[in-house]
């Protein structure tokens, strides 16, 4: 694919930051880089049939002075984040770094190993735990912590924990309350739109270079493997909470409704060492991350930030958490914390500030500055997150989607909408023109948005397609945060070389099958095709055998409805079968063994027959 290099106002601005940041504080290289052991002998981590799901050295690039076709602090970032291998925290304390999105750590124990946050794929948890026992020897695994719900804290856990194990509960599985409900139902009911989105997020089918994909601050990007789940042996319930694990002591904080809706820390008192999970780390983190989720609350983010100096800060001295490197130091701690901890409080009460002067999301964003002190600090940039759409997601977590201009209750949606200003402009022709001159002037965010409804007026206009890949480019070269520009790229990609789909999907089987029955009758509703099943009344019940279970369910005015409770003997169809096969019945098995049908089967029939798939290749910057 063709690109361009940056136009002479993305360089300028660019090379303007090396002056206006703090580039010669290098404290962070010298963390990133502080305990390393050594890094896998091949780089490439392959899956059972030789694909490749995480190269460890495509980021090799990345060196020297930042190009002028990528900003210079996202650069820097990425230089920090690329780096990967074993490291040591402490003495007794690891992480394996660079081999995925997230970090794995290992905490060892009187007889073994407790493993916290085994990555997305089995194939990178089993590669890190391998480099792990070339350094510190065959340990074996006496457990794993889930801090959080998201799939890169989870995914990877059969890659390194054996079923026989769990089954002899040799291992035990340690969770915050509420974990396996939210890492479920995250990936399953708005999981198609999600994972398309993500595709943009994570830059899945960009090439990865300095024209390219360079990371998306958090960590470089996710890696293709095969994610599964476990369900925890233990539930962490309350802040104080203490567990003992194979002589270590642990002592539990919650923090839910923070960067995910069940989350806790952990501190290790043998080791001086406390776990903030992903709620402190060295960048400004997504409030709404651009993917799709729930809108997270700021105000508790920094309480549970608070709670933590309070508790634990005098008596830690090293802070590490499941992404990025440690932060070393009883001081230097207490003020990362309080960093990050004023990061989130005063853009929750800045924006409610500027909510309460009747100001819109956009708006507040668009003026939005933070305090000098803490544009300073390299930990508060949005590499990940960005102030602009963080303080965007406050105002929907308070005041929805609608800013209180009647003009904007009831606009056109962006096709129709598209065609009025287009023709209101005075035809696709000439929207293009001022977009080119909007592009030779440098101001590419008015460029886009002309072009934005040039396409969706005239879908197969080249010159407008050409021109807002162009456009997308150029914002992308300029962008500081790496999920933004991940975006930017993605939809230049799209425009030039056409949909590429959703790469990778979060909905793998083994995380389905540990979908409850309720999970599995809501993934059914949220299927159904209303206005195709407006006509349908259908009732049936279901007994689970494997769970001792069952259920009446119905699909009437379009919404499908599931209620506990013993079959009645007179619904026309009776089934009786096991949960995974359930799960199959879901999928649309209607034909295959394991399952006995007392009654009609047409009125499952008809009920599939009205399920809407999804589509995982919908678009995004065409109509």
């Amino acid at each position: 694919m063709k690109q361009n290099d940056p136009t002479a106002s993305i360089a300028d601005a660019n090379r303007a930051l090396l002056d206006a940041l703090p580039f010669a504080d290098t404290d962070d290289f010298a963390g990133a880089d502080r305990g390393f052991l050594g890094t896998l002998d091949d780089p490439v981590i392959r899956d059972g049939d030789g694909n490749t799901v995480w190269d460890a050295a495509a980021y090799d690039f990345i060196d020297g002075d930042a190009p002028a076709s990528v900003n210079p602090s996202l650069w820097r970032q990425s230089k920090l984040v690329a780096k990967h291998g074993l490291f040591e925290v402490v003495e007794g304390v690891y992480q394996a770094r660079g081999f995925d999105l997230s970090v794995m750590s290992f905490i060892e124990s009187d007889n073994g190993v407790i493993l916290v946050d085994p990555l997305i794929s089995k194939e990178t948890a089993a590669a890190a735990l391998g480099l792990y026992r070339a350094h510190r020897g065959d340990r074996p695994v006496v457990a794993v912590i889930f801090t959080h719900s998201h799939i890169d804290h989870f995914g990877g856990v059969l890659g390194v924990v054996e079923a026989d194990d769990l089954e002899a509960r040799k291992v035990q599985i340690v969770a915050p309350e509420g974990f396996l409900g939210h890492a479920i139902s995250e990936n399953v009911y708005a999981g198609t739109a999600m994972g398309r989105r993500a595709g943009y997020m994570y830059g899945a089918a960009l090439d990865k270079g300095p024209s390219g994909q360079v990371g998306a601050g958090l960590g470089q990007t996710t890696s293709t493997g095969d994610a599964g789940i476990l369900v925890p042996t233990v539930d962490i319930r309350e802040t104080g909470q203490t567990l003992t694990i194979d002589g270590v002591e642990i002592e539990f904080q919650m923090a839910p409704g923070t960067e995910a809706p069940s989350e806790m820390h952990f501190y290790l008192p043998r080791y001086r060492a406390l776990c903030m999970a992903e709620n402190a780390t060295h960048n400004l983190h997504n409030l709404l991350t651009l993917r799709g989720a729930l809108v997270r609350d700021p105000h508790i983010w920094s309480a549970y930030l608070t709670e933590a100096i309070e508790r634990f800060g005098d008596r830690s001295d090293v802070l590490f958490a499941s992404h990025h490197w440690p932060t070393w130091g009883g001081d230097r701690i207490r003020h990362f914390l309080g960093v990050q901890r004023d990061l989130y409080g005063y853009l929750h009460d800045q924006t409610l500030r500027g909510i309460n002067r009747g100001y819109t999301g956009a708006e507040i964003a668009e003026e939005f500055e933070l305090p000098p002190a803490l544009v300073a600090e390299w930990s508060t940039h949005g590499y990940y997150g960005s102030v602009s759409h963080n303080v965007k997601a406050i105002y929907q977590r308070y005041m929805g989607w609608f800013d209180g201009n009647p003009a904007r209750l009831w606009p056109h949606p962006p096709q129709a909408l598209a065609e009025r200003y287009v023709e209101a402009i005075g035809g696709v022709d000439r929207v293009v023109e001022l977009a080119q001159q909007a592009y030779d002037a440098g101001d590419f965010r008015w460029a886009a948005t002309l072009l934005d409804h040039a396409v969706f007026a005239s879908p197969s206009h080249d010159a407008a397609k050409a021109l807002y890949a162009d456009t997308l480019e150029q914002l992308a070269y300029g962008s500081e945060n790496g999920t933004w520009r991940n975006f930017f790229l993605s939809g230049a990609t799209e425009l030039r070389e056409g949909n590429f789909g959703t790469p990778t999907t979060a909905a793998s089987p083994a995380i389905l099958i540990q979908l409850s029955p309720e999970q599995l009758f809501d993934s059914v509703a949220i299927r159904v095709d209303g206005p195709r099943a407006w006509d349908l009344d259908l009732e049936f019940d279901i007994t689970l055998t494997d769970l001792g279970r069952s259920f009446h369910l119905t699909l009437h005015n379009g919404v499908f409805v599931y209620v506990e409770r013993e079959p009645s003997g007179d619904a026309p169809l009776h089934l009786t079968l096991t949960k995974p096969r359930l799960l199959r019945l879901v999928g649309g098995d209607t034909e295959s063994e394991g399952m006995t049908v007392d009654g009609d089967l047409g009125i499952l029939r008809s009920l599939i027959g009205v399920l809407d798939q999804g589509d995982p290749d919908f678009d995004i910057v065409l109509p």
